[in-house]
């Protein structure tokens, strides 16, 4: 890959004929016309947060440096955007009046608004850039290695770039556009931010059943993702049908795996929902994100509930008590080991030797507390847990 250093550019050559789309939050075009500050590898706007993109004109005003930026030059001669697309674009915006930053009073200062020479500084800023020359494979295995102004690429974004085409296009058009009107809907049961790729990351996790890179890459030139949209809208419309109400612990479960585990059984969502307020209000639960696969599984597996255990005062307390009766009847201290034929039948076995038990179990009602303790052979205890 061939680099050539360009010190010739300015912020006003840049900002010429600078063009950006609020409603996608890109940058689109700069330098004339001649430069596309987001091509389609590339993330999308995140710096405008009041943050981060005035602490890029604020580095301008006391010259403190950018940084590297680094320009893709094309075949025809025309640039792409490699790396500085956030410095640009906050560049872009301010020259052009999209945002303020506050003067030494904390009063708001546009672009238009500042001293003249306080805005030729800003103009006539040369800009240290790299131009790259090579194959599109090396142009982009360089733009994998990027992380821009402390922002690191995350690994959907990573993968935009790799396998950028009229797919990746599609998908960040419907999953990756924060003006999109499902996304309140979807916000429900998906974490993460719409402009860093999470909705469109999950979206793939689903179709692919996890296998993304493999998805991305075998329909990287398709025209459609209308097999994406499908199956994404299957899970979220049969989680909304199945569950009435909506609860935080509800935003990021593996909702893909749990439709394939679960979406051919009968719920009824009335009772389906009585049971997860009913596990909302017990205190004994400690998982609540565990809930909705526990009432999806039949409450079964209360494992993924992580009932609250017996504390340590609590088994030893049991456990000096059993061990006091059993010496008195010469039997074992673990109650099926007593009940049994073999050597064990009359072992008295030592506190590290032995796990706390519900008598009665905690899905049929059973508490967590000393009255429903028992100490159970390390053996024995396992063998009741896997029944």
């Amino acid at each position: 890959m061939k680099t050539t250093l360009r010190t010739d550019i300015t912020v006003r050559d840049i900002c010429e004929g600078f063009v950006y789309n609020e409603l996608e939050g890109k940058g689109l075009f700069g330098l004339s016309g001649t430069l596309t500050i987001q091509p389609e590898y590339q993330r999308n706007y995140i710096y405008a947060d009041g943050k981060k993109d005035v602490a890029v004109i604020e580095s301008v005003l006391k010259n403190y440096p950018l940084g590297l930026i680094y320009f893709n030059k094309l075949g025809d001669g025309r640039l792409e955007v490699l790396d500085g697309q956030q410095r640009i674009t906050s560049l872009g915006r301010y020259v052009t009046g999209k945002f303020a930053i506050k003067d030494a009073n904390g009063m708001p200062q546009y672009f238009g608004a500042l001293a003249t020479d306080l805005q030729e500084r800003i103009l006539n800023t040369k800009l240290l850039i790299y131009e790259c020359e090579g194959e599109e494979s090396e142009i982009k295995e360089w733009f994998k290695t990027i992380n821009i102004v402390g922002v690191p690429l995350n690994a959907q974004e990573i993968s935009n770039a790799v396998y950028s085409g009229p797919f990746v296009t599609l998908c960040k058009a419907e999953f990756s556009n924060s003006q999109n009107a499902n996304v309140q809907k979807w916000s429900a049961y998906i974490s993460g931010a719409v402009n860093r790729q999470d909705f469109m990351e999950c979206a793939l996790d689903w179709v692919s059943r996890g296998k993304i890179e493999d998805y991305m890459s075998s329909h990287r030139f398709d025209n459609n993702i209308s097999e994406v949209k499908a199956y994404f809208n299957s899970v979220i419309d049969w989680v909304s049908a199945v569950f009435m109400g909506v609860e935080n612990e509800m935003r990021g479960l593996e909702w893909g795996r749990l439709y394939e585990t679960y979406h051919h059984r009968a719920y009824n969502p009335k009772e389906v929902w009585e049971k997860v307020k009913e596990l909302y209000a017990d205190s004994y639960v400690k998982n609540r994100k565990g809930i909705f696969e526990y009432v999806l599984g039949g409450c079964v597996d209360t494992k993924l509930l992580e009932i609250r255990l017996f504390d340590d005062a609590t088994k030893k307390s049991v456990y000096y008590r059993q061990t006091k009766e059993a010496e008195e009847k010469k039997i074992s201290n673990c109650p099926y080991c007593a009940m049994g034929n073999d050597n064990n039948r009359t072992k008295i076995w030592l506190l590290k030797d032995m796990d706390a038990d519900h008598v009665t179990a905690w899905s049929k009602g059973g508490t967590t507390d000393i009255s429903n303790c028992q100490m159970l052979c390390k053996s024995h205890n396992r063998a009741k847990g896997n029944k």
